[in-house]
């Protein structure tokens, strides 16, 4: 039996994951042993912070709309309460946002939900 190489296949499996490396500091990019050591656990952290960045900016939100609320003397939870009695449906993001960007529009937003 013909002896195998696999000569192209190898060189092409061992380039992509040196691609992948690159940028990486040290052998980190150059060795493929360790590139591919790299690689794996830098694909592991993009799989695990898709799901925490969702967290992570639902914490931002919250924490502006709180700052925003406790500057017009109204608590967050007293705020989302508020606005939840009047059937205001404003998702976090876009509270922020107008607290934020827009504080006028945000100050008439607090106004209603301190009515109710």
């Amino acid at each position: 039996m013909p002896r195998v190489k696999r000569g192209t296949k190898r060189k092409k499996r061992r380039s992509k994951i040196l691609k992948q490396a690159k940028g990486y500091w040290g052998a980190r990019s150059h060795n493929y042993k360790t590139a591919k050591e790299a690689v794996e656990k830098a694909l592991q952290y993009s799989y695990r912070d898709r799901r925490n960045r969702k967290r992570d900016f639902r914490r931002l939100w919250i924490t502006r709309i709180n700052a925003a609320a406790n500057s017009h003397g109204i608590s967050y939870s007293q705020f989302m309460k508020g606005l939840k009695k009047k059937d205001i449906d404003l998702n976090r993001k876009i509270l922020a946002e107008l607290a934020a960007t827009s504080p006028d529009t945000f100050s008439q937003i607090v106004k209603e939900a301190k009515k109710a």
